[in-house]
């Protein structure tokens, strides 16, 4: 005991003389990017470690093959890759940035979280800053991750190394909030950790830090953030179910709303992907830990996981409409990926619309500019790489790519092929042709 204690004297915590060895674990959409700015400054050396030998080698060829980041943003990063544990050995610095998804029930996954906190606590060495940046629910940290840590280093929290939280604020697909542009929350155990985790995001974070009192503080901040959204479109769905019964556009409503300067626009959607329709369940859960049901985050929740199903409704009823057989009908879904301009499809709901479509035995197709031929298929539709090649009874326009905003409303009338009463039948669920479409005597349109 007496060694621990006159070791552990000998480091020191102070930020000023703090020389940060930064490693950054997973490197996916949180990640990389957060890697590639420490890289960019040649502030401290970098280095990256993924448990895929494939993200890692593409990696070291200057490629991200997620396309978080544009082409050529990696050949002037200095930095070293790795999916061998051990390039953690010698970091100081230790970014964890790892999925939290849900299980099959909406419980918290917390498999990934505990996975990395393993391989880093067999690499950690003391005098060591351990910083999260997964969503978690308040507590995770230090109750979760910091036993583990303790338990695969043999080291001591607090003694020999150090834990902190830092939120990721990334955004998928985003050109404009990016790190450096967006303030930082860091939070640390103590004050020691606290001023070191702020120097070292503060030298990439130029728009600056905001030092949270705790990390459980911080770690509820990211949470509330998600389910601030999640509610606020989940509020926007159910106006638009209450308003299609009287016939009303929500989106005319919205427009008319937002003249009002205190109204906060936001419009109905599908809500998937890996942070919105995930991370309220996070805090919900802790919640009933607690004792507590929390039935407005849940309804939310219940609203946005209805979607997917009143987007295959609204297609079915057009098809009806427009005197088509359902049966046989041959509908295209344009965009699969969870959001706008990004390749993933974590989480996307429109999987929820193509299963309810495919049970009425529907001929369904799928195109997204962004997604290979083997990832369309995987929703369980048939790829089409040409919009020419096929003539249908219906499109359900998804996910508004941008490439989709260039095209004219004319563009996927001629792809109709004009059974039925003649009229085609467009499911526009952000309302790109929304002004146009809704004027057309040969067109069936409707949008959420």
């Amino acid at each position: 005991m007496k060694l621990t204690v006159e070791l552990a004297s000998s480091i020191s915590w102070e930020a000023r003389t703090f020389v940060p060895h930064i490693a950054v674990v997973g490197l996916g959409y949180v990640g990389l990017p957060l890697l590639a700015e420490f890289g960019h400054t040649g502030w401290a050396p970098v280095r990256g470690f993924d448990i895929s030998p494939a993200r890692v080698r593409s990696l070291q060829e200057g490629r991200d093959d997620n396309l978080d980041l544009h082409y050529g943003a990696l050949q002037d990063v200095q930095a070293s890759y790795s999916n061998d544990p051990s390039i953690l050995q010698d970091a100081n610095f230790i970014i964890v940035a790892v999925p939290t998804p849900i299980d099959a029930a909406n419980q918290p996954d917390l498999t990934l979280i505990k996975s990395a906190s393993e391989t880093v606590g067999a690499q950690l060495g003391r005098g060591a800053v351990v910083v999260y940046e997964s969503t978690v629910y308040p507590g995770v940290t230090e109750e979760v991750c910091v036993p583990i840590l303790e338990r695969a280093s043999g080291l001591k929290c607090g003694v020999d190394f150090k834990v902190g939280y830092s939120p990721e604020r990334v955004n998928p697909g985003d050109t404009e909030h990016t790190i450096d542009k967006i303030v930082k929350v860091v939070s640390g155990m103590d004050e020691e950790t606290l001023e070191i985790v702020a120097r070292v995001y503060g030298a990439v974070c130029k728009a600056g830090v905001h030092r949270a009192p705790t990390i459980k503080t911080a770690e509820a901040a990211k949470v509330i953030e998600n389910v601030q959204r999640d509610l606020n479109v989940a509020l926007m769905n159910e106006l638009s179910i209450i308003f299609r019964l009287k016939g009303i556009n929500t989106h005319d409503v919205i427009d008319a709303a937002a003249t009002k300067w205190n109204f906060h626009r936001y419009t109905p959607g599908l809500v998937g992907g890996h942070c919105i329709g995930v991370d309220p369940y996070y805090l919900t859960y802790m919640a009933q830990l607690c004792g507590y049901h929390p039935d407005v985050i849940l309804a939310g929740r219940r609203i946005n996981d209805s979607m997917g199903a009143r987007v295959a409704d609204l297609t079915l009823q057009g098809i009806v409409k427009s005197g088509k057989v359902v049966q046989g009908a041959r509908v295209l879904v344009m965009g699969l990926t969870f959001k706008p301009d990004v390749r993933d499809i974590r989480n996307s709901k429109i999987r929820d619309t193509v299963h309810v479509l495919n049970t009425y035995g529907i001929h369904l197709f799928g195109y997204d500019p962004h997604l290979s031929k083997d990832e369309i298929e995987a929703f369980g539709v048939t790829a089409v790489e040409n919009l020419e090649d096929v003539k249908l009874d219906a499109i359900v326009l998804a996910t508004p790519h941008k490439e989709f905003y260039a095209m004219k409303l004319d563009d996927l009338r001629a792809r109709y092929n004009g059974d039925g009463d003649g009229r085609g039948v467009l499911v526009d669920i952000k309302g790109v042709f929304r002004l146009d479409g809704s004027r057309r005597n040969d067109l069936i349109y409707s949008c959420l």
